[in-house]
């Protein structure tokens, strides 16, 4: 399904996370947000912090199929958004992410301070200090 935006970020930020995405919401646009797949199908009522906790010392992580099944749907998400919006602080995964979307010729947008700028930060179109001042400008 296409969408206007994706929010990649750490699913540890979840309240920030969602608060952007229901920003974008409220100005009209659609949203990709990989928040409403559960990080562990067993318990997906728990905090998000406790999910990510179970899920990253599953003993059959590789095998998994709901890990396949979110790995596949968060892809999808991405190649059908036209704009990724990275949102820190974030992970590893949400820097693999922002680089496919590169490759994908997406558009990105930062928001947030890097700690530490590299060069291939430069791969983002726009970048904002925090969500409003992004918020401001769709």
């Amino acid at each position: 399904m296409h969408t206007d935006y994706m929010v990649i970020g750490r699913t540890r930020n979840a309240q920030n996370i969602q608060r952007l995405v229901v920003g974008i919401e409220s100005k009209g646009y659609s949203c990709y947000n990989f928040l409403n797949i559960p990080a562990t199908p067993d318990t997906p009522d728990l905090p998000w912090d406790e999910q990510m906790n179970i899920s990253e010392s599953d003993p059959d992580f590789w095998n998994s199929s709901h890990y396949r099944e979110t790995f596949e749907t968060d892809i999808s998400g991405l190649k059908n958004a036209d704009t990724i919006v990275m949102l820190l602080p974030c992970g590893l995964a949400a820097h693999m992410e922002a680089g496919l979307a590169f490759g994908l010729n997406k558009k990105l947008i930062l928001i947030g301070e890097v700690e530490k700028p590299e060069t291939l930060y430069l791969m983002f179109n726009e970048r904002y200090p925090d969500i409003e001042s992004f918020l401001e400008t769709i």
